[in-house]
């Protein structure tokens, strides 16, 4: 991408923003170093990146802290003499701190499948030797802690041990002596890094010692003691040799660094990329912008946008839609001065930049570019004295210079192009280059007072027209785009708005007039016509918000009933089955509860209006087709009929049962009813449910055994069939061991032979 190009787009205002977001320097650095990726799948990977990064921060609530520019760093650990100071090494230690921090929060949301920041959070070497021995050897201060060597701790106890010692000693001293008053502080002091004590000036002749300093007032004189001397030297010995183990412990420190030196520079650039990744987390909140669909193939297409930089500043701004159809690749924008056109283009241009670097930008939900390599501009005036380049020239040369590198993945943006030659051959110049253009399937988004340039813009195939709107009343601009219609360019109200003498508006009017092109008027009502068009599509769109809004109310509150009445439900038949189970309540009564709750999922429908289900002749069953059970919701394959009892046997998924033909649809078409004369339960009918159980082990039968107990008996069923198979007889006796104990069974036998004799158990519910 063209320096020239991000510089009359502004694009590195948006970076030094950017980089204001940064909470370290090499991450503003890297902020700074930004720039328009050129493949599809730098974009993507930019565009993932961020839009996950967005999701994390909203949901973990991370926060970054200031770290240093390890820039200096590293190159020390290319001298093998060198070793690194106390500094470097705590440095280190908080900066890996954070990476482990950020490691640790991202790790919970590894199912999230967020590939991309995990690579680039934690995807380099961990470097646990060295961070385990920072934090082993450093502590909250930076300082090197006892424990870090053997050696270490040894001579620090030496030291403290002096210590006490020394004071002492001193204690002594001054009690023996009873110098007390000579004193100017009741405590032993350090001077030129030895025990000293606080001596009055008038008296330090009085004992024989070494006078090491002078307060700055004079009054106050650093003495030591004969009796301290041998102490302090003892000391000195002591802090040369903790200053050997510290270099020890610095020393091998070091060698750590240096062995993992791979992975603590990979975690230090990750730490770098989260900062510019939280950097642009905070442009999008800041701005309200989102990642943008970018990809080959994508329509140009930006909804609600508004100019970054704009928005950046606070102040209320005009959302844009700028936008092509399918097949059409270049914009035409004409209107009235100072009614948005150039800030039109600029939008346009600037939010791709920062697209195709992987920022956010301030667009709705839908918007989409295609991935442009290159993007042009001409814009403003750029005429060079210093060259003797005047505007139409300078715009000229730089055509010329580009127009070889133009192509169906290139951007170009015309802003006034040839408005500073003859209007005629202008526009003439202007046509002929967005053909051209077109011809090498570049994008082109042009704003234009040209009226050749405008008609073009409606009579040509693949370019669309936009007009910028402005005030029918007070001529002032709306910054909104109409589109399939042009603009006029009210020069003369904007001449009259900023003060320019009446005479001259007047006489402009004349020689207007006097030409015979003045269309002012015609373009005048269109605006109008289109003000009110957008007015009504916002009356529209509020509508439809608050219809979807409502709707959105209703289905909540109703799935909020649906779920309570069938919790309900659901609570009423187990309490039911409970009350019936331990015998507080009859079958019958049972049965009148649970029809009772039943009625209340059902709704309620006029008879006279409810459509009346095709009535289901048994003739109309045969084996092998599959029906519906619609009091069980379940389908099922006819396996054979019973014309003079009226049932079929259905298997549903392995279980064999006869239902009553009443009870199935065939298709999925609703099972008739009988008449209300006719209504009776299942065990008023006398039809049986058969349950087959050959093949099963013990406890699997009476599992099962048990829930069809339940189920038939919510059906209404009195007789039941249980298929065991004869075999070794084991499972029938645990079915009529279990059979005994059920307090929903009556009675039960074994089949006759011409039903299955010892196979099967023909069972009566109470």
């Amino acid at each position: 991408m063209e320096p020239r190009t991000l510089l009359l787009l502004e694009f590195p205002k948006i970076l030094k923003e950017l980089s204001g977001f940064a909470v370290s320097e090499p991450g503003a650095t890297a902020c700074l170093e930004v720039r328009p990726f050129t493949d599809a799948l730098s974009v993507r990977l930019q565009i993932t990146l961020l839009d996950q990064a967005l999701r994390w921060v909203r949901e973990s609530g991370f926060k970054l802290n200031a770290f240093p520019d390890f820039g200096g760093f590293f190159p020390v650990l290319d001298i093998p003499s060198r070793i690194l100071d106390l500094d470097a090494l705590f440095a280190l230690c908080a900066t890996l701190e954070q990476g482990r921090n950020a490691r640790d929060l991202l790790e919970p949301y590894a199912e999230r499948g967020w590939d991309e920041l995990n690579a680039a959070v934690g995807g380099a070497p961990w470097p646990a030797a060295t961070w385990s021995a920072l934090k082993r050897c450093l502590d909250q201060d930076g300082q090197l802690k006892d424990g870090s060597s053997p050696g270490l701790f040894s001579v620090r106890q030496e030291i403290r041990a002096i210590h006490q010692r020394c004071t002492k000693r001193v204690k002594d001293f001054v009690l023996s002596e009873n110098i007390a008053n000579y004193l100017q502080d009741d405590f032993v002091t350090i001077s030129s890094d030895r025990y000293v004590l606080p001596l009055k000036v008038n008296f330090k002749n009085r004992f024989p010692g070494i006078i090491h300093d002078y307060s700055q007032t004079g009054e106050t004189c650093y003495f030591e003691p004969m009796f301290l001397v041998e102490i302090n030297n003892s000391l000195q010995e002591l802090k040369r040799e903790e200053r050997v183990e510290e270099r020890k412990v610095m020393e091998y420190l070091t060698d750590l660094v240096r062995q993992e030196r791979e992975g603590i520079e990979a975690s230090y650039r990750g730490l770098v990329q989260l900062d510019l990744l939280m950097a642009k987390a905070s442009l999008a909140e800041s701005i309200e912008a989102r990642p943008l669909d970018v990809g080959p193939g994508l329509p140009a297409r930006l909804i609600q946008a508004r100019h970054p930089l704009l928005a950046l500043q606070g102040g209320a701004t005009q959302p844009l839609d700028i936008k092509l159809r399918e097949g059409q690749q270049a914009l035409i924008v004409s209107g009235g001065n100072a009614g948005g056109k150039t800030v039109c283009l600029k939008t346009m241009g600037l939010v791709a930049l920062m697209a195709f670097s992987g920022l956010p930008v301030p667009v709705a939900e839908g918007s989409s570019l295609p991935l442009w390599t290159e993007i042009f501009v001409v814009l403003g005036d750029e005429q060079s004295i210093e060259e003797h380049v005047s505007t139409f020239t300078a715009q000229i040369q730089y055509l010329s210079r580009v127009w070889d590198r133009v192509n169906d993945r290139t951007l170009f943006l015309l802003d006034e192009f040839g408005a500073g030659t003859d209007p005629t051959q202008g526009a003439a110049l202007a046509q002929a280059v967005i053909d051209g253009l077109l011809e090498r399937g570049a994008s082109t988004f042009a704003a234009t007072h040209f009226p050749a340039l405008k008609a073009y813009a409606l009579a040509t195939d693949k370019v669309r027209a936009a007009s910028v709107l402005f005030d029918p009343r007070t001529k002032k601009p709306l910054y909104r785009l109409a589109y399939d219609q042009v603009g006029a360019s009210i020069a003369l109200d904007v001449a009259r708005e900023h003060g320019l003498p009446r005479t001259i508006l007047s006489r402009a009017e004349q020689y207007l007039l006097l030409d015979g092109t003045d269309t002012s008027a015609v373009l005048d009502r269109l605006n109008e016509l289109a003000v009110q068009r957008e007015r009504e599509n916002d009356a529209l769109d509020e509508e439809r918000k608050a219809l979807r809004k409502k709707r959105d109310g209703l289905e909540a509150r109703f799935e909020k009933e649906r779920v309570k009445v069938l919790s309900d439900v659901r609570e009423l038949a187990q309490s039911v089955l409970r009350d019936w189970k331990t015998e507080r309540i009859g079958r019958k009564q049972a049965l009148k509860k649970l029809s009772e709750a039943r009625e209340r999922l059902e709704p309620v429908v006029d008879p006279e209006a409810a459509p009346v289900a095709p009535a289901l002749d048994l003739s109309e069953i045969k084996p092998g087709q599959r029906v519906a059970y619609q009091a069980w919701n379940k389908t099922g394959l006819v396996v054979e009929k019973d014309e003079r009892r009226g049932q079929v046997k259905v298997d549903f998924d392995g279980v064999a049962m006869w239902v009553a033909f009443t009870e199935l649809s065939l298709d999925g078409r609703a099972p008739r009813k009988p008449a209300k004369v006719a209504q009776a339960s299942a065990g008023e009918l006398g039809y049986a449910v058969r349950l087959d159980l050959r093949g099963r082990r013990a406890d699997e039968a009476l599992a099962e055994l048990e829930g069809f107990l339940d189920a038939s008996l919510l059906r209404g069923a009195n007789t039941l069939e249980i298929i065991h198979g004869r075999g070794t007889g084991a499972l029938r006796k645990e079915i009529h061991a279990f059979l005994r104990t059920a307090p929903s069974v009556s009675s039960f036998v074994l089949a006759n032979e011409d039903r299955g004799g010892d196979g099967m158990t023909e069972v009566t519910l109470k």
